[in-house]
């Protein structure tokens, strides 16, 4: 009788524990749709590096384009930087909003080519257009790593000092340049 009420504490124990696995699911689950609901961003995807200088790199340029990019060139003015691929279909969703941004003469668009063929670059900028200042080549993901990448697109802003101040994760939108980075913009110059 013993050795009964033993085996049914364990099974009782053992059979506990996917129930508490289960409850600490729900709770942590719970606190997202919490988050979301408050108007947390459910994409945002936050950065070690906000606030910090960028990494240092120096990217080849791609062909017949002039200069590459690297860490100095984000120095004295307010840059952005964009990593960017030809295969990248989100890459092209935000295209004619960077052609437009381009405009703007008080920002330095700077393009990333993320682990992308380099002719297969410069098709894609002459065919979709150029909104980039500079533009270095990736191919083995150095930058991406060093500013920690998840995927393209991805953008920085980077104040005058090189201080990153504001990374976006995904295609930019109208609605993300109006409400959010053009005024950290404002309140950099």
């Amino acid at each position: 009788m013993r050795k009964i009420l033993e085996y049914k504490k364990k099974a009782l124990f053992w059979a506990t524990i996917p129930l508490i696995i289960l409850l600490l699911l729900i709770s942590a689950l719970s606190k997202r749709l919490l988050d979301i609901g408050e108007g947390l961003d459910p994409s945002f995807i936050p950065t070690v590096l906000l606030d910090t200088p960028a990494p240092d790199f120096n990217l080849r340029p791609l062909p017949n384009r002039g200069a590459g990019l690297k860490t100095s060139d984000l120095q004295d003015s307010i840059s952005i930087v964009n990593i960017w691929g030809s295969w990248c279909i989100a890459c092209l969703a935000e295209h004619q909003l960077l052609l437009e941004i381009s405009k703007i003469k008080e920002i330095n668009l700077h393009g990333i080519a993320w682990r992308d063929n380099p002719e297969d670059s410069i098709e894609w900028l002459r065919s979709n257009g150029d909104p980039y200042n500079l533009v270095g080549q990736d191919p083995n993901s150095e930058a991406a790593i060093a500013f920690g990448v998840t995927g393209a697109p991805e953008t920085f802003l980077i104040d005058q000092k090189g201080i990153i101040r504001y990374k976006h994760t995904g295609p930019l939108t109208d609605t993300i340049w109006k409400k959010t980075i053009y005024p950290i913009i404002e309140n950099l110059q």
